[in-house]
C-alpha cells in the first residue's frame, strides 16, 4: 500500500484545486463589489479589439465583472476560454482601471496537468500593460515543456487588455 501512494504523494501538488470564478476574483478584488455586465461587441469594436490583441476573438458576446470600492471602479475582471492543445483551459485576467493586469487565475485546465502553467510564471503578467512587448520572448518567458499553454495564456492576456481598452478605456 506504501509503495502505491508513494507516487501519488509526490504529485500532489501538481493537482492542487483550481480556485471558483468567485474565488478568483476574490483574490484579485478582495473586498470589492462585483457587478456582472454583457457587452455586445459592434463591428467596429470586435475590429479594434482583434488589432489591439493580435490575434483571433471568439465572438462578440462578453461578460466582465466590474470591481468597484466606495463606488469606484478599481478593475474589471475577464474569463478567457480557449483551447491550448486539444481541451480547453479558463482563465480569469483581473485588470486594473488604469490597463494593467493584477492578476491571473487558471479556473479551468482540461489539459494534462503536466502542461498546467506553475503559479510562478503566471505571476510575471502581473503589472503588464497591453504593447508590443507583451509577448513570449518579450516580456513573457517562454514555459518549458508547455509552449502551447504559454502561447494560450499570453494570447488570453492581450485579448482582456484589448477588451478593457475597447470597452473600458483601460490604459489610454
Amino acid at each position: 500500500m506504501i509503495r502505491v501512494l508513494a507516487p501519488l504523494a509526490l504529485t500532489l501538488p501538481l493537482f492542487a484545486a483550481l480556485p471558483t470564478p468567485q474565488e478568483a476574483m476574490a483574490l484579485a478584488f478582495p473586498g470589492a463589489q462585483l457587478t456582472r455586465v454583457e457587452h455586445i461587441l459592434t463591428d467596429g469594436q470586435a475590429e479594434r479589439v482583434r488589432a489591439l490583441a493580435q490575434g483571433d476573438l471568439p465572438g462578440r458576446w462578453f461578460v466582465t465583472y466590474e470591481a468597484r470600492q466606495a463606488g469606484r471602479l478599481v478593475g474589471v475582471a475577464f474569463f478567457d476560454s480557449h483551447r491550448v492543445r486539444t481541451l480547453n483551459e479558463t482563465l480569469m485576467v483581473a485588470v486594473s482601471a488604469q490597463g494593467r493586469i493584477l492578476r491571473v487565475e487558471t479556473v479551468v485546465f482540461q489539459e494534462p496537468q503536466d502542461y498546467r502553467a506553475r503559479p510562478a510564471w503566471v505571476k510575471q503578467f502581473e503589472g503588464k500593460a497591453l504593447d508590443d512587448r507583451l509577448t513570449l520572448k518579450g516580456e513573457i518567458h517562454p514555459l518549458s515543456g508547455a509552449t502551447l499553454t504559454a502561447h494560450a495564456m499570453t494570447d488570453a492576456a492581450r485579448r482582456c487588455l484589448a477588451l478593457d481598452q475597447v470597452l473600458y478605456g483601460g490604459g489610454e
